[in-house]
This record gives structure tokens, sequence and C-alpha cells, in this order.
């Protein structure tokens, strides 16, 4: 598997033909401008090809233009596989389950808050405990972690942390029902425990930033955007606790494949049908992981609101504008040939994208689209869009981020901790990490140029620009 395999369809789509070997069940597409294909590793591109061969499968196996290698999918990938006969796999989903975006808007203008940006910042850090393996001083219960994992974010706001606004602006509002708490394993609920609204490490991050730029006027305003704006973007996952349910149904897929019969060119494509005692364990267990995710962001912003009034005084707020997954398996309707057809998508590294009315979006976003988060890194910009009808070509998918273009080690190898902070303060921008290691393995070299990853997205409508956004101060786990 070279580039040379490659057919270009357009500027922005590229195919490998189902003809290309005999165990390909479709075709796989990857939306890449040139420019950004120079710098895909071939490893990627033979993970592609590699989900093309999962029983099921429907259209295409699918990759982002911010795809990179991963664990059997590539990150940047989106499969959907026929329901409910058709294949779930861990690897579709990854380690990270439900890692998402989480937007807040303030009311208040970068120049309101310039004075108090820093002394923000240290409190946010101060409120929100980040790190591998950190956590709150507070353990939860097994029961407790039973109810987040069921309830999810309606369960907390009955108990009085956040609004009813936070329910409704919170894709699956902020609760998978097909959550059972009983498939989740005792050792992955423990991991829990302490981590509810904790940040965890490597690229996830809590960060202030200002809407630099419109692009939609007409989408901006219902988002509640305007140029000038201080918002809060979250980025953050399940933590060891879905790691730890990944690993558990990564090691059952495993065992099971030869009961169906199922042969892969990867085993790290584990997987098995969704209909299978396996299949609906795992996406019980999935969904109980995306409802500690929800769950997650929800005390996160809860503590940033804290930190925030607390800073700016107590007439000041922060509200949702939505929060959405880029790390989930869902059962969605599509249309297949012109018939409407229930599958089950997989979206690894890739965000959901809805367009306007669609009836799983909020209703008061439903004429222009569902919002999309795109994040960039700690130097760049990040975008706010919206999905769009033309996204129906990959199940309404688009990119999650700028998606990482090194290792974590060659990125160390490249800059310092230090260096990347000076760079940052050059541009006015404030970082708050005990870790040089860590801000070294996440410096924005590290990654895609974000500008591009986007106008693929945007070039090919899979999702449109509404607003960009650049970083004040980024909150970083260690």
């Amino acid at each position: 598997m070279t580039k040379k395999d490659l057919i270009k369809i357009n500027d922005y789509l590229w195919e490998i033909p189902k003809s290309f070997r005999p165990d390909m069940r479709v075709p796989a597409r990857i939306y890449v401008s040139e420019k950004i294909l120079e710098a895909v590793e071939e490893d990627a591109l033979k993970q592609v090809v590699n989900v093309a061969s999962l029983p099921g499968i429907m259209n295409y196996s699918l990759a982002m233009p911010d795809l990179h290698t991963g664990y059997g999918f590539v990150i940047g990938g989106v499969a959907a596989t026929k329901y409910p006969d058709g294949v779930i796999s861990p690897g579709g989903v990854g380690y990270d389950i439900s890692c998402a975006v989480r937007l807040l808007k303030s009311d208040l203008t970068r120049e309101e808050v310039s004075p108090y940006l820093d002394k923000l910042a240290a409190e946010i850090q101060k409120e929100v405990p980040s790190g591998l393996g950190r956590g709150r001083t507070i353990k939860l219960s097994i029961e407790q972690i039973d109810k987040i994992l069921e309830g999810g974010v309606p369960k907390l706001v009955k108990q009085g942390y956040g609004e009813k606004e936070d329910i409704e602006n919170c894709e699956e509002k902020g609760r998978m029902e097909q959550a059972d708490a009983s498939c989740v394993s005792e050792r992955a609920k423990n991991r829990g425990r302490d981590q509810v609204g904790t940040l965890g490490s490597g690229n996830h991050f809590c960060s202030l930033e200002k809407v630099e730029k419109v692009f939609d006027e007409e989408s901006a305003k219902v988002f509640g955007l305007f140029e000038g704006q201080v918002v809060v973007m979250i980025h953050t996952g399940s933590r060891g606790l879905g790691h730890q349910i990944a690993t558990d149904y990564i090691h059952i897929m495993m065992r099971a494949m030869p009961k169906y019969s199922i042969r892969l060119p990867d085993r790290e494509l584990a997987c098995a049908p969704f209909s299978s005692s396996e299949g609906q364990r795992y996406f019980k267990a999935m969904s109980c992981g995306t409802n500690y995710a929800y769950s997650n962001r929800h005390m996160i912003a809860y503590y940033v609101k804290k930190a925030w009034k607390k800073v700016l005084g107590e007439r000041t707020n922060l509200r949702l504008l939505y929060d959405v997954a880029h790390n989930i398996a869902k059962v969605e309707e599509h249309q297949i040939d012109g018939e409407k057809m229930k599958l089950v998508v997989h979206r690894k590294g890739a965000t959901r994208a809805f367009p306007a009315g669609h009836p799983e979006i909020p209703e008061k976003y439903r004429k222009v689209g569902q919002p999309v988060l795109i994040p960039g890194t700690m130097g760049t910009a990040s975008y706010v869009c919206i999905g769009t009808e033309k996204g129906k070509e990959t199940f309404y998918s688009t990119a999650h981020g700028a998606g990482r273009a090194m290792s974590r080690h060659a990125a160390m190898r490249m800059v310092s901790g230090q260096e990347v902070v000076r760079k940052l303060e050059q541009k006015g921008i404030i970082i708050k990490c005990r870790s040089m290691r860590g801000i070294a393995e996440e410096a924005p070299l590290a990654y895609k140029d974000i500008e591009r990853v986007v106008e693929v997205v945007h070039q090919t409508g899979l999702s449109k620009k509404v607003a960009r956004l650049m970083p004040l101060a980024v909150i970083k786990g260690e």
C-alpha cells in the first residue's frame, strides 16, 4: 500500500478501489488536499484499507483530513456497518470513549477579560485537576459511579449541578439511554471514582479563546457568537474508566471472533456482530463510558464557571453552546441508495455534523445546522463550523481537530517545553501546565496545519466555517 495506489477523484478526495485487495468489501476514501497527503503516513492509509474488510461495512471506509495512525482504525476514521448484523469494533471508537469538545460562551469581550486573564487561568487550573492519573480529592462510591454511567448529565443537573439548557445543548441530551452499568467491569469503575471533573493528560485541555473572525453571520447569531467575544473550550473524554472499558472489550472481541468466523487483516480491528451478546454488551458499556465523559465535561464546566465567577464577579456567566463527541459509535438512520436504513456509525477522531433540519440537534440550532467544534493546538486557531447536507456522503461526519503530524517522542526531540512556552508568550498566549515535557509533546509543530484541515472540510461541504477562535490562555493536562 503506497500513495501511488490512490486514485484522485477531485482536489480534496482520493479513493482506493475495492479491487485493490480481495478482502475489501467497499472502497476506501480519504478527504485530503495534496499538501496534507504528502505528510500522511502510509501505515494510516493501510489502516483505512483494512477497515474496508469489516463484515457489514456500507458504502466506504472513510478518513478525514486530520487522519493519522491509530489502534486498528485510523484516527480520523469513519465506518458504518449494517444494523443489526454488521459488526461493532472497539477500535472504531478508540480508548478514550467519547473524547469530545464542549464550548462555553460568555457575554464578555477580550478587552473586558484581559486584565484578569492570568488570574482566571490560574484559578481554573486550581479548580480542575489535570494530568495522568490525577483525580479529585473525593472518591465517589461504586453506587454513585453507576448512577453517572446510566444517568449522565440529566442526573447531575437533577442534583443541582448546572442548568436545564446544559442537557438540551449536549449531544444525546447528555445521556445515551442504552447504558447498562452491569456491562462495565469493577476495575473500570474504580479507575473512574475520582476522575469526574478532571482534564487528564495528552492532548486534553481547557482554553480561554476569543472569537477572532465570524464567517457566517446568521449561524453565529443563532449560536450566540460575536467577534471579540471570550469563550471557553474544554477537550477531554472518559479518562481511565473509558480506557479500561476499551481494554476489556478488545480482549473479549479477540476471543469471540472465531465463534463468528470473522477473519480480519489486523487483530486490532477485533469486533463482533452488533446483535451478538459481545456486541451488545460492548455497546452498553461504551454508552456508559459516553455518559461518564459527558458528565466529566459537565463537571469541568461547573468548576470553570465557579472560577469564572470568583475572578470576574457573580453577575458574569458562561453558557453552554454545545458538546459533541468525536470517539463514539451510534445507531443512526441514513439513506443508502435512496432507502432509509439503520446503521452502526463508528466515528474515531471524527465529529458528527448533522445538517439543518435534523431532528437530533437542539431545536434552536435546527434552522442552521449542528454546531461542529474543531480544536486546533495551543498556539493555533480552533473552529466552530456547522453540518451541511453535503455531509451525507460521510454519514454526516467531519474532522475532529488538527490531527498529529508527528509522535510525542518526535516532538520532544524537535523542541523543548521552555521554547514552546516562550514562543506562545510572544504571541500573548498564557500556558498553565506543570510539566515542560507535556508542553513539548503537544507543541503546535507536532500537529497538522489546522487551516488546511478545515479548508478541506469547508471546500468539500462536510462542514462549513462559522467562526475562528484564537487562544488567549491554555490549561493543559501534564
